[in-house]
C-alpha cells in the first residue's frame, strides 16, 4: 500500500527532482515523512518567499523547473511573490501547497483562504489534487505546462487527507522529451532578405532569449552572421564571449548610450523580445527602424512594440536557419564599429575613481575585477542594477542574474544561494542593496546551515535608493525614503557567516578576494554614494523622460 504522499514524491524524481525547497507545516506531514524516506533532499528555508526565490532560480539557470513546498494559508500566500516572480520572468518552476482535508471540516474554516484562485492570476495553471490517483497525471503535467514556452510557474494544491490515503497502486507516467514547432521557411525567407536589403542592421536580444538552451546557437548565430549586437537587461549574457560586434545594454527605457546605434539602425532583428520588460526604445510611426521579432510565439503588438515582420518558432532552430543563410554575406557597417568604441569609453568613463563612499561605477569595476570569467553574479533589485547592466562585460553566459521584469526587492540573496548550490566550483555573489537585503537576510542562516561558499555584498545608503533617485528625477523633494541599519558585520556574525566591512576605495577588491578566499558565508558591507551618479543621470537624460526599468 502506498500513500498520496509517496506516490507524490516517486512522480518528483521521475521528474528528476533532487531538491525541494520551503517550509512545511502539518498539513505537509505526510510529504515530510515520504521526503525523508526518498532521494530528494529537503531544503528548509527560513520564509517561504526565500524558497519560491531559490526554487524560480534553479529553473532559470536548469530550464528545468524548481520545486517549493508551503503549509496552506499564510504559508500559501507568501509564495505569490516568488510565483509572480518566476510567472513575469518566464523561470519553470512547480509550487506545493497542503490543504486542510477536504472530505471533512472538523476545523471549520481555520486558515483556509482558496489558494487555487489567488494562484491563477500569477500562475500558468493552478489545480487542486482531489484523488491519489490523479497525482501521477497532475504531477507529469505540471511540469509539461511550466516547462513549455512560454516557462513559467505552476501550482498544486494537496489535501491532507489525499496525502494520506492509502492506495495498492498509481502508475507513474513517462517522461517525453517537448519538441517545439519551427518558423515557416516563408518567415525565414522574408528575414533574411530584409537583413540583406538592410543598410544597419543591428540584433536585440531579449528576456526570451537567454535560455540554457539557447546559449550555443545564439552565440554561433553572432559569430557567422557579424552583426553588431545589444540586448535587454534580461537579455544580457546571452551568449558567450567578449565578442567586438557587442554594442552594450539598455540600462534604461530611452536616451541611454546604447540608443546612439539603436538610432543609426535601419533594421532591429529582435530576438527573444518579452514585453513584460519594457523596449529599450520607442517605436516610431514614421523614419524609425523596421523591426523583425524572431519569438516562440507572436509579438505583443503594443504601442512600444508593433514588428514590421515575424519569425515564429523554435529561438534555436531560427538562428540556427538564419546563420546558414546568412554567414559570410554580411559585414558590420564601420560606422557601428566606431560607435562601439565611443560608448564604451563613455561607459568605463570614472571606473577606478577613488571616492569614498565608493561609485556605483567603481563597484562594478572591482567586481569585474574579482570574478573569474565563470563567476555567478546575482542582483537584488535597486539603483546599483543600472550600473551592471550598462558597465558589467559577461564572456560567460549566464553569469549575471537580473531580474527586470517583476523587479521585485528581496530575490537576490536566495538567487545567490541557489546558484550557489547548484555550481559550488565557481565563485557565486549576491550584490543586494541594504534595503532589498533586509528583506530576506534571514536567509543567511539557512545559507550557512548548507555550508555554501557565498560572498554577499550589501550597498550601504540607509536609504531605497532607486526610488529615491526616481524622486530627484522627478523633482521632488528628498522625503520618505531614508531608514537607519543594523551593523550588518555584527549581524553577519550572529548567523555564523563573516562579516567585513570597507572603509576606503582602495580596500574594495581586497576584501572581496579575501572573502572568496576565506570561503564559507561572508558579508561585506560596503557605503556607497548615489548622489552624483543621479546628478549626472538626470542632466545626461533629461528629467521626466526616462524610466529605471
Amino acid at each position: 500500500m502506498l500513500k498520496g504522499s509517496d506516490i507524490l514524491v516517486a512522480a518528483l524524481e521521475n521528474e528528476g527532482v533532487d531538491r525541494i525547497f520551503g517550509v512545511p507545516g502539518e498539513e505537509n506531514l505526510d510529504v515530510v515523512e515520504s521526503l525523508r524516506t526518498s532521494g530528494i533532499e529537503l531544503v528548509l528555508t527560513r520564509h517561504e518567499q526565500a524558497a519560491a526565490f531559490m526554487a524560480a532560480t534553479h529553473g532559470r539557470l536548469t530550464g528545468r523547473p524548481g520545486v517549493c513546498l508551503s503549509t496552506l494559508g499564510p504559508g500559501a500566500l507568501n509564495f505569490s511573490t516568488g510565483a509572480a516572480y518566476a510567472n513575469l520572468g518566464a523561470m519553470p518552476m512547480i509550487l506545493i501547497t497542503g490543504q486542510k482535508p477536504i472530505m471533512t471540516a472538523r476545523q471549520a474554516r481555520f486558515q483556509i483562504v482558496d489558494v487555487v484562485a489567488s494562484m491563477r492570476p500569477l500562475t500558468k495553471m493552478t489545480r487542486q489534487i482531489v484523488s491519489v490517483g490523479s497525482i501521477p497525471s497532475a504531477v507529469r503535467d505540471a511540469f509539461r505546462v511550466a516547462m513549455e514556452e512560454r516557462p513559467g510557474p505552476v501550482h498544486l494544491e494537496l489535501p491532507e487527507d489525499v496525502a494520506g490515503n492509502m492506495v495498492d497502486e498509481a502508475p507513474l507516467i513517462p517522461v517525453h522529451p517537448l519538441d517545439r514547432p519551427v518558423a515557416a521557411a516563408a518567415a525565414i525567407d522574408r528575414a533574411v532578405e530584409m537583413i540583406l536589403k538592410a543598410k544597419r542592421p543591428l540584433v536585440m536580444i531579449g528576456a526570451a532569449g537567454n535560455r540554457p538552451r539557447l546559449v550555443e546557437p545564439l552565440s554561433d548565430f553572432v559569430r557567422r552572421t557579424r552583426l553588431p549586437f545589444f540586448n535587454t537587461q534580461m537579455g544580457k549574457g546571452a551568449v558567450h564571449g567578449g565578442s567586438n560586434l557587442y554594442m552594450g545594454t539598455a540600462a534604461l527605457s530611452e536616451r541611454d548610450y546604447v540608443h546612439d546605434a539603436i538610432d543609426q539602425a535601419d533594421l532591429i532583428v529582435s530576438i527573444g523580445h518579452d514585453t513584460v520588460e519594457k523596449p529599450p526604445f520607442l517605436m516610431k510611426s514614421a523614419g524609425g527602424p523596421r523591426v523583425i521579432h524572431v519569438g516562440y510565439g507572436s509579438a505583443n503588438v503594443e504601442q512600444v512594440y508593433h514588428p514590421d515582420a515575424e519569425v515564429i518558432g523554435d529561438i534555436g532552430a531560427t538562428v540556427t536557419a538564419l546563420a546558414e543563410r546568412l554567414g559570410g554575406r554580411l559585414d558590420p557597417d564601420p560606422a557601428f564599429i566606431a560607435l562601439r568604441q565611443e560608448i564604451l569609453e563613455r561607459i568605463n568613463d570614472r571606473a577606478e575613481e577613488d571616492r569614498f563612499p565608493v561609485t556605483p561605477q567603481r563597484l562594478v569595476h572591482d567586481v569585474r575585477k574579482v570574478m573569474p570569467e565563470d563567476g555567478i553574479v546575482c542582483l537584488d533589485n535597486g539603483m546599483y542594477k543600472i550600473w551592471f547592466a550598462r558597465n558589467y562585460r559577461t564572456h560567460v553566459a549566464n553569469t549575471l542574474l537580473l531580474d527586470n521584469a517583476l523587479a521585485t526587492m528581496g530575490a537576490g540573496l536566495p538567487s545567490a544561494m541557489m546558484a550557489a548550490m547548484l555550481h559550488p566550483e565557481r565563485r557565486v555573489m549576491a550584490v543586494c542593496g541594504d534595503g532589498g537585503f533586509m528583506m530576506n537576510s534571514q536567509e543567511m542562516e539557512t545559507a550557512v546551515r548548507l555550508g555554501l561558499d557565498l560572498v554577499v555584498v550589501v550597498l550601504n545608503d540607509g536609504a531605497y535608493g532607486m526610488i529615491r533617485w526616481k524622486q530627484a528625477v522627478d523633482a521632488f523633494p528628498d522625503f520618505g525614503l531614508t531608514f537607519g541599519n543594523p551593523d550588518f558585520v555584527r549581524y553577519a556574525e550572529s548567523y555564523g557567516a563573516k562579516g567585513s566591512r570597507v572603509t576606503d576605495a582602495a580596500m574594495l577588491a581586497p576584501t572581496l578576494e579575501a572573502a572568496f578566499a576565506g570561503g564559507g558565508v561572508h558579508l561585506v558591507d560596503v557605503p556607497i554614494d548615489y548622489s552624483e551618479n543621479t546628478r549626472v543621470l538626470v542632466e545626461e537624460l533629461g528629467a521626466r523622460s526616462i524610466d529605471a526599468r
